[in-house]
């Protein structure tokens, strides 16, 4: 039921420092204004700052960081009998990924004070001890398809 074509999927290229397309991505969703070498030094510094603090490879802390915050299962709207019920449904492909980096930025730009890149590396090394607002979102989503299992059942009905 999709309306008109399905825009083609762009290949993106990896990051030049480490080459690796998930921080390449990373870099992309924290891009602002298209000032992508902005948002490089930023990504960079924050992981260096990280690797500073934990001693650990930067593109390991990266990738342990990203499934740390992906989720499981997230709910989604689904209208039953004229009543909305949110299903809990299973998170499927790209989107866990883009979860994941829509939380962990916006929980870094909702911190107060310092720069970017300290607000960051902040984040990721709260998420590494399980604590910081990306987690908190996940918890919270984690939880609301627990607190919603009871409509599970709707998740598998086609209309």
């Amino acid at each position: 039921m999709s309306r008109g074509k399905q825009a083609p999927k762009r290949e993106i290229l990896a990051d030049p420092k480490y080459h690796s397309i998930s921080l390449a991505k990373f870099i992309n969703y924290l891009m602002l204004d298209g000032k992508k070498t902005i948002a490089q030094d930023i990504v960079y510094g924050a992981l260096d700052i990280v690797n500073e603090k934990t001693k650990e490879d930067q593109l390991k802390a990266f990738e342990k960081v990203i499934e740390t915050v992906k989720p499981q299962v997230e709910v989604r709207s689904r209208r039953v009998g004229g009543a909305n019920y949110q299903v809990p449904m299973p998170v499927v492909g790209n989107r866990a990924w883009t979860l994941a980096f829509r939380w962990i930025i916006a929980a870094a730009r909702s911190r107060k004070g310092k720069g970017m890149k300290e607000k960051l590396a902040i984040e990721m090394l709260d998420i590494m001890e399980g604590i910081g607002g990306a987690m908190k979102k996940r918890d919270d989503v984690h939880r609301m398809a627990e607190a919603n299992k009871a409509f599970a059942h709707f998740a598998r009905r086609r209309r």
